[in-house]
């Protein structure tokens, strides 16, 4: 899974021209789901390459997530996985 990564320059430039830090359209909410997106992603690989059964992933989910920072769409991976 490959996001689009977070430009710290467009942000800094946001940030002076008085936009919001948090929030539905706020400069740190691309961020945040680009950080939980990966985590989330981290997770499942290291769940599957530590486990001895045979596993895969069965896709992605797409969730929405409201937060302090904001609302956004997060595409996640199979909260079960599949095994052969």
């Amino acid at each position: 899974m490959r996001n689009q990564s977070f430009n710290f320059d467009e942000a800094l430039k946001q940030l002076q021209s008085g936009k919001n830090l948090l929030g539905t359209d706020g400069i740190l909410t691309p961020l945040i789901k680009q950080l939980t997106e990966a985590a989330l992603q981290a997770e499942i690989e290291h769940y599957l390459s530590t486990t001895s059964i045979d596993t895969r992933k069965n896709g992605y989910t797409r969730k929405t997530v409201k937060s302090t920072s904001g609302q956004f769409k997060l595409k996640t991976p199979p909260r079960q996985v599949r095994c052969f």
